[in-house]
Formats: structure tokens, C-alpha cells, sequence
């Protein structure tokens, strides 16, 4: 539930346009909703400013269906990263969205963007884990941009987006093979760098643990570094970078 709902509930009250036992039963979930095999934290938005999403790898399709339909009957909205077009067709659930590219479902979110919020990957192999970024940021409300396929075989492709390097308020870079690209964003520009390790790679990436230890191992100060594939993760920083008051 978002601040802006409770507001409205308490001044609901307070013109006696519902009761207040009618307003304790709408915030009887507070500050979560036990399923049994979850716990729904509906009141995670009024802490963190990012409510709870839904990761539904490791959980089975009921468990996540049941999952989004108690979330959606709070908020009427929802994210799911690591989802599947099956799952999307088993929700049946108006205005939900299926983003093939980042295997998000989502539902709702903010209806007003802002700022900027900039997105690139070294490859083309990259975009899955930027487009998870990228469906969160504006799922919580920032604008974002994505640039793709800029990697540090062929820098003239990045210098010709280095304009958008340097007006963005955040930015998100994603690579997997030697990952490379945040330590060269990152010595092009003073936005705050946010480097995803990408699992895409021959044998010695290991599962994304060599572009990891490229970005943990930055000459460049400063850079933030997400774990392997954590588009998700990635997208909530850039947000919270990007509307800081």
C-alpha cells in the first residue's frame, strides 16, 4: 500500500465517508499477509520507497499466481522479475504485462516518470539483464533511455552516445566476457555508475564471475557493482539515484 492510499483511507474517515472499522479491515494486512507459504510485506512501499516484487524462479506457478493476486488486490499493482509467458496467460489479471525481452510481468506502477535514467550493455547477449533494469526503473517511476550493444570492442560506438552519458542522472552498465565497459563509462563521466556483471560469456567467465571481478577490481573510484545478472537490483538504485531529493 503506497503512502498516497493511506492518506486518502484516513481522510476517508476523517469526512466519515467510510468507518473505521471499515478502514482497520483494509489495513488488517499491515504490515504483511501471511499465505502460508509467503508473507506478503504490503507495507514495504511506506519504508523503502520500493514496494515487494516477486521473484518467481524457485517458486512454483500457483505460488506465484497467489502471490500476485493478494498483491494486486491491495495495490492494484505488481512486478514479477524471472517470470514466464506461462505464467503471464495463468494470471489473467486486467493490464498486466508480459516484457518478453527481461522476462517481467508487471502490473500498474507509476503513472508519472521523471529525471533520467540511462541503460547500456557491452552486447547484444546483454540485454535481458538491462531490460530487467530498465521495465523496474520505470516501473518505480523514473525515466529511462537504453542504449545497447556499446562494449569496448568498438569504442566509437559509445563515444557517438556520450551526450547521454553526460546528462543522465544515473547510469546503469551492463557486460558480461571481461567486463570491461563500466570502468570505461566511468572514466568518461562524474554520473554515478551502477555495473551489472552479466552471466554471458565463453568457459573463463565463469557464470559472469570474471566480468564481476573486473568491476569489483575498477581503477575507476566510485562505481557501485550489482550482483551477476541483477537487473532488477540494478533498476531500483538507478531509481533511488535518480529522484534523490
Amino acid at each position: 500500500m503506497h503512502s498516497s492510499q493511506i492518506k486518502k483511507l484516513l481522510d476517508a474517515v476523517k469526512t466519515g465517508k467510510l468507518s473505521p472499522d471499515e478502514a482497520a479491515e483494509r489495513l488488517k494486512h499491515l504490515p504483511y499477509e501471511d499465505l502460508s507459504f509467503a508473507k506478503l510485506d504490503h507495507h514495504r512501499h511506506l519504508r523503502q520507497g520500493v514496494p515487494e516484487v516477486i521473484f518467481a524462479s524457485g517458486k512454483t506457478e500457483n505460488q506465484v499466481i497467489q502471490i500476485a493476486r493478494a498483491m494486486y488486490k491491495k495495490s492494484r499493482s505488481f512486478l514479477i522479475t524471472k517470470a514466464t509467458d506461462r505464467i503471464y496467460g495463468a494470471l489473467k489479471i486486467t493490464g498486466a504485462v508480459f516484457h518478453p525481452a527481461s522476462g517481467v510481468i508487471t502490473v500498474g506502477g507509476a503513472k508519472k516518470t521523471t529525471g533520467d535514467v540511462l541503460v547500456l550493455t557491452a552486447g547484444t547477449s546483454d540485454i535481458p539483464v538491462a531490460e530487467e533494469a530498465a521495465v523496474t526503473a520505470r516501473f518505480l517511476g523514473s525515466s529511462v533511455h537504453t542504449v545497447y550493444d556499446v562494449g569496448v570492442a568498438g569504442l566509437h560506438r559509445l563515444m557517438d552516445n556520450r551526450d547521454a552519458c553526460e546528462t543522465a542522472r544515473a547510469i546503469v552498465v551492463v557486460a558480461g566476457m571481461e567486463g570491461a565497459l563500466p570502468s570505461v563509462v566511468g572514466g568518461m563521466t562524474d554520473r554515478p555508475i551502477i555495473a551489472v556483471p552479466a552471466s554471458t560469456g565463453y568457459g573463463t567467465s565463469f557464470g559472469g564471475l570474471t566480468a564481476l571481478f573486473a568491476m569489483l577490481n575498477s581503477c575507476v573510484p566510485g562505481i557501485g557493482v550489482m550482483n551477476i545478472d541483477n537487473g532488477f537490483g540494478a533498476g531500483c538504485l538507478a531509481h533511488r539515484i535518480n529522484t534523490v531529493r
